[in-house]
C-alpha cells in the first residue's frame, strides 16, 4: 500500500509544489504518492510561480506541469500525511479536521528538522534568493521524510 503525502501552503504556487517536486523526487513512486494544494483557492488550475519552476529546474527537478488546486476535507481521507508550510496554513487546515485521526496527519513541514523555526517562509512577494532558500529548507525536511518514510 502506498504512504499518501500532501504537502500544503497558502496559493500553491510557490512552496507546494516545490515540496511535491522535492519529495518525488527522493521517493520510490511505487511506494509513495505526493500531491500538493494550497489552502486558498487564488490559484486554481493555474502552474506554479515561474520562480518556483526554475528553482526546482536547477535542481533538476520538473514541477512545470503541475496545477493549483485548494485543500479539500476530502484530502483527510486521501492522504496519510499533511504538511503545512507554516503556522497559518496548518490553523487552516486543522479548522477543517472532522476527527482526531485527522489532525495526527497534519504537520508543520519544518518540524521533521530541529532548526530553532518551525515555518517556510512564502518567497511570493521577494526575489529570486527567496526561492533558493525556501528550496533548501524545503529539501532538508523532505530528506528527514525519506528516512522515516523508509
Amino acid at each position: 500500500m502506498k504512504t499518501k503525502v500532501l504537502m500544503v501552503c497558502l496559493g500553491n504556487i510557490c512552496r507546494s509544489p516545490l515540496a511535491e517536486g522535492v519529495l518525488k523526487s527522493k521517493v520510490d513512486s511505487n511506494t509513495v504518492l505526493v500531491d500538493s494544494s494550497g489552502t486558498a483557492g487564488y490559484h486554481v488550475g493555474n502552474p506554479p510561480d515561474k520562480r518556483s519552476v526554475a528553482v526546482a529546474k536547477k535542481h533538476g527537478i520538473d514541477i512545470s506541469t503541475q496545477k493549483c488546486r485548494q485543500f479539500s476535507k476530502n484530502d483527510f481521507e486521501k492522504f496519510d500525511l499533511i504538511y503545512a508550510m507554516d503556522e497559518s496554513n496548518f490553523i487552516n487546515i486543522l479548522s477543517l479536521a472532522n476527527t482526531k485521526k485527522d489532525e495526527k496527519k497534519v504537520r508543520l513541514l519544518l518540524d521533521e528538522l530541529d532548526l530553532g523555526f518551525n515555518e517556510v517562509p512564502d518567497p511570493y512577494y521577494g526575489g529570486v534568493d527567496g526561492f533558493e532558500e525556501v528550496y533548501q529548507m524545503i529539501n532538508s525536511a523532505c530528506e528527514a521524510i525519506v528516512k522515516k518514510l523508509n
